[in-house]
């Protein structure tokens, strides 16, 4: 059965990334004021600074979707996507780190009221994707989980990624983004090449969703599917980091965060190599 992106649009859903957000800002807003060296190196070549200025960046454009107002052109793809971060940041030249944490406070305050007053049952978000208000804020969720994660990696400091959290991040952001977008977008088209394959993702706290990968095209089934490859039980905020490719999958394999199986389990190694979040 195919999946269905308004799924993910049920007021609840709104509710609870609301208050993950609430629950997760705070304690953002402090690991960025905490930044002792806004010139050291975080992911890539951005430095913790760079990181910062982006997610403040990332409250506007989502506030911008959800209160109706035009967001960036923007093509949905690693290359895209880092073209457009690249201009907003030599645009925005703050990397001082007190102000980029009152700027997200006072910007996450900012969303929370739009979100609070939204009505609509799809916004415009990049790409001209028309997508419930809740995938936006779930997607802002997981910008704040991962940057969080970044900026706490390069600093030394600890970021604890509730189950809850992540899981609201990838059944509400990432998989409703994955089945709005082109299906080509999360992948990397040179090293998908012929390659398919049929992957069941069982989420711990939530619900199994199939992912179809075929000859650089990625689509998503709900619930269980016949002629499954392989099978992957995971903790939402282990396969979250494997997924944006943040740590590798042999860590949390061993540590039992994740769990594989089926009749050809060594695909999913293949699959992280194709799979590109933008």
């Amino acid at each position: 059965m195919a999946y269905d992106v308004t799924h993910s649009g049920a007021p609840d859903t709104m509710a609870q990334a609301r208050t993950a957000l609430r629950e997760v800002v705070p304690s953002l807003v402090s690991l960025v004021r905490g930044i002792p060296d806004a010139r050291s190196i975080s992911v890539g070549a951005w430095t913790v600074g760079d990181v910062a200025a982006h997610l403040s960046h990332v409250f506007r454009f989502d506030s911008d979707a959800i209160a109706g107002r035009a967001v960036p052109e923007a093509t949905v793809t690693r290359a895209g996507m880092a073209e457009v971060n690249a201009n907003m940041l030599a645009e925005d030249g703050e990397r001082d780190p007190a102000v980029l944490a009152d700027r997200i406070g006072s910007l996450a305050k900012k969303f929370d009221d739009l979100a609070s007053r939204s009505r609509a049952a799809t916004v415009d978000w990049l790409q001209g994707v028309r997508l419930p208000p809740s995938v936006v804020a779930c997607h802002l969720l997981e910008e704040c989980l991962m940057h969080g994660h970044d900026i706490a990696r390069a600093t030394g400091r600890p970021w604890p990624i509730e189950r809850d959290h992540a899981l609201l991040a990838v059944e509400g952001g990432v998989l409703p983004l994955i089945a709005a977008l082109p299906p080509t977008a999360f992948l990397n088209q040179e090293k998908a090449g012929p390659f398919r394959a049929h992957v069941e993702v069982r989420l711990r706290g939530g619900g199994p969703i199939s992912l179809v990968f075929d000859r650089g095209s990625l689509t998503l089934e709900a619930g269980s599917a016949p002629d499954i490859d392989a099978y992957l039980s995971a903790d939402p905020a282990a396969l979250m980091l494997v997924f944006i490719g943040r740590q590798g999958i042999w860590k949390p394999l061993l540590g039992g965060k994740l769990a594989a199986w089926g009749s050809r389990p060594w695909k999913l190694a293949r699959m992280l190599t194709v799979i590109s979040p933008p």
